[in-house]
């Protein structure tokens, strides 16, 4: 059984890069101290599997071995979900399988990476594999990433008929993120990413939370923990700090994992290679990661070998 519950879920999760060798291969090492770094920094909770973890370049075995390390290095310290990618219902369920068998306590499924259909096949095709487990689901509406994703009306139509989808994970303006708490009358908790954006109006409008990379985590946490004491002015500047970072990294995903991730390594002093196919950094990209990371400070944990 898992550790933690939705009433547990709020405040900044981190989502994993995926940290990658000289030789392409995912770094152990690294992968526990960007999990040790997150935990040092006060995330409410750790996640992995997600766009920032270039999970679609992971093999199913990596993908389970992603979940694996990050078990063992969160060691139920905090709320841990898994993003589910795959083609097929029967995928997704083995994803959510393993999931299980780490300890996950939660699941994030991401629409299937093939064709693009209407809202019922979607609804079918998550309310399928929400139904094969007792984990709560979350899905992951991200239309301007994926290039589908589901309306308010739609999500509220799924969670009605699958009551086991229980959050979700939006990637959206603020503004869209506040029609769907709408609509769905407040009833499912919201997380939003985008790198943060507008991070203070979402915990404004309800959101629980937000999961973002890590290469703002502390900046981040400590807005979200100023927001919850009711230090609104705190929260402001706190983000403020972040915001110019969050901007230049969330140009879109590629820029996302070049640069956001990048920004990470420089800020943890961990090194940083690409996984190709990848978008390679220039000189001006390289030169504002270094300033906004003398801005950020540095990001630090115990590093064990």
């Amino acid at each position: 059984m898992p550790n933690f519950r939705p009433d547990d879920f709020h405040g900044i999760h981190a989502i994993l890069y995926a940290l990658f060798g000289e030789n392409e291969r995912l770094d152990r090492a690294a992968m526990r101290r960007q999990v040790e770094i997150c935990l040092a920094s006060g995330v409410h909770g750790m996640a992995a599997l997600g766009l920032a973890t270039e999970v679609s370049k992971l093999t199913e075995a990596e993908r389970r071995t992603v979940m694996d390390w990050t078990a063992q290095d969160t060691a139920g310290k905090v709320p841990l979900a898994f993003t589910i990618f795959g083609a097929s219902v029967a995928e997704q369920i083995g994803q959510v399988r393993h999931a299980e068998s780490v300890g996950a306590d939660w699941v994030i499924l991401q629409p299937p990476p093939v064709g693009a259909y209407g809202a019922p096949e979607y609804i079918s095709f998550f309310g399928r594999v929400a139904e094969a487990t007792d984990l709560p689901v979350a899905i992951q509406n991200a239309p301007a990433f994926f290039g589908r994703g589901l309306s308010s009306d739609e999500i509220r139509d799924l969670t009605t008929l699958h009551p086991n989808v229980r959050l979700i994970k939006g990637e959206g303006p603020v503004t869209d993120i506040a029609g769907l708490i709408e609509r769905t009358e407040g009833r499912l908790p919201v997380f939003n990413g985008r790198g943060g954006l507008e991070l203070i109006d979402n915990l404004r409008i309800g959101c629980r939370g937000m999961i973002l990379a890590p290469d703002c985590i502390d900046h981040a946490v400590r807005a979200y923990n100023a927001f919850r004491a009711g230090d609104e002015a705190a929260a402001e500047t706190h983000y403020e700090q972040m915001l110019p970072a969050a901007v230049f990294v969330m140009q879109g995903i590629e820029n996302l994992i070049c640069y956001g991730k990048r920004l990470f390594g420089t800020r943890a002093g961990i090194p940083i290679h690409d996984r190709a196919p990848a978008m390679r950094p220039n000189e001006t990209g390289l030169a504002m990661v270094q300033r906004f990371a003398a801005s950020l400070g540095s990001l630090s944990s115990p590093f064990r070998q």
